[in-house]
């Protein structure tokens, strides 16, 4: 049996930034949410159903899915978090590599929710997200079929790991994205929180993660138009996390898929 870890944000993101903390705040208030019960299934990986949330009330992203966003409350909370993003140009790709983020979903990246739990981020996440759960024989880990609601397409898929690229875990923020808007300028440390972090991360079909590449939002969004302003917010809350800057085109893009 896996143990429960605390969820936890990470230095330098939304409860080290006051006014990225003051916009989140603001944004619960008038959608007259709560956050997240404390404890409980509900924020460990295998959460019972899989059931998407809204992302409003998953500012550590350790609950599962992406639940769209309808009420003009919810929407004008989502409207609030966009307007506090900073914009500047995309610079060059210049020097990015997949490695300058760390081994691929090492669990080692502190930190970030479920680290050193025993269990890859990969593994974490389809735990989190997926339902109807089959693990390997003998592991409490390794996933080898499930059940996945799909945030970006709205199909439900059936998974083996026989085939593992149908389902692809998204990084919401792209790694390379990040990299040309301030990514490569940061420790190592931050780059390895930033690739294995819960709130930038969603199992969803491979087809459609290949589609968006490293697209901000201004290029490609989620096929599933009702998720479209719920994908804004997540973008947009990953980004104040960690103090990243987007495309003007990008906030623009985010701003009208919930109303604005």
């Amino acid at each position: 049996m896996r143990t429960s870890r605390k969820t936890r944000r990470h230095p330098g993101v939304l409860r080290r930034t006051p006014a990225a903390v003051g916009l989140v705040a603001a944004a619960l208030l008038v959608a007259g949410c709560q956050g997240p019960e404390g404890g409980g299934s509900a924020t460990r990986p295998g959460a019972p159903g899989g059931r998407a949330v809204s992302p409003l009330v998953n500012p550590d992203g350790t609950r599962p899915g992406l639940a769209p966003l309808t009420a003009e409350g919810d929407r004008a909370a989502a409207r609030g978090v966009i307007s506090g993003l900073p914009t500047k140009g995309r610079g060059p790709k210049t020097g990015y590599e997949r490695e300058k983020f760390g081994r691929a979903w090492a669990d080692t990246a502190d930190g970030v929710p479920f680290a050193r739990n025993g269990c890859d981020t990969r593994n974490d996440l389809l735990r989190r997200d997926g339902r109807d759960l089959r693990l390997r024989d003998g592991s409490d880990c390794v996933v080898v079929a499930m059940t996945l609601d799909d945030p970006y397409t709205g199909r439900t898929l059936t998974w083996r790991k026989q085939k593992a690229a149908e389902v692809q875990i998204d990084h919401v923020v792209p790694l390379s994205y990040s990299w040309q808007m301030g990514a490569s300028r940061w420790p190592e440390s931050k780059r390895r929180r930033f690739a294995n972090d819960t709130l930038n991360l969603l199992p969803v079909e491979g087809r459609a993660n290949a589609a968006k590449g490293d697209s901000g939002p201004a290029s490609w969004l989620p096929p599933d138009k009702r998720v479209r302003c719920a994908y804004a917010v997540r973008f947009a809350q990953v980004a104040l996390a960690y103090e990243l800057p987007v495309t003007e085109a990008d906030k623009r893009a985010m701003a009208r898929q919930c109303g604005g």
